[in-house]
């Protein structure tokens, strides 16, 4: 992968497994069925990107953006999204396993988690804003000092927030995830 720039390019079937790649910009391009476990893929550029039945477990992206980078059917196993650049991050997950993933400190306003597994996720201190955990499952994923104003957890499961640490101003949830707010307060809900 001698060429910088990558232009609306399909890459699939790629085993890109623990090597080194930087410098890269891809750029509206579609990665399919590709295997990234271990990669260093840090200081590169993802614009308009769709990742689709990847493997990026323990990947490394220390300093690259990921601009309305899209996630379906992935499996994202402790990739530290906290390490990218902030410069217009926007990502977005669509049945994927985003389990030991972290997410400290990250903006992502209005960010999509769809029918994804995001157990022991690291939320602390980040902007999750206006986001939506749809069918997510979120057990013990941590949310210290997080910004959930407006967050929509009305259909995720298994999660532990504690309104005190947290800021919850309007966001949603069922009448099933009371327990996962009250869990401090050791109350038993029947």
């Amino acid at each position: 992968m001698e060429q910088t720039l990558h232009e609306d390019k399909t890459f699939e079937k790629v085993m890109y497994t623990d090597q080194v790649i930087k410098g890269q910009e891809f750029q509206g391009c579609t990665f399919k069925g590709c295997d990234f476990m271990n990669s260093d893929f840090s200081f590169n550029t993802f614009r308009d990107c769709t990742f689709e039945v990847c493997n990026l477990s323990m990947m490394k992206l220390k300093a690259s953006t990921l601009n309305n980078a899209v996630f379906k059917g992935c499996k994202v196993l402790g990739v530290n999204f906290s390490e990218c650049s902030e410069f217009l991050f926007h990502v977005r997950f669509e049945s994927c396993v985003l389990d030991y993933a972290s997410f400290a400190g990250r903006k992502m306003q209005k960010t999509k988690f769809t029918d994804c597994s995001a157990k022991e996720a690291t939320f602390s201190l980040a902007d999750l804003s206006g986001s939506v955990f749809e069918k997510t499952d979120l057990w013990g994923a941590v949310f210290n000092r997080t910004n959930l104003t407006s967050a929509n957890f009305t259909t995720a499961f298994n999660y532990t927030i504690d309104p005190e640490i947290n800021n919850i101003k309007k966001a949603s949830f069922s009448m099933d995830g009371l327990t996962g707010l009250l869990a401090r307060h050791n109350i038993n809900v029947v």
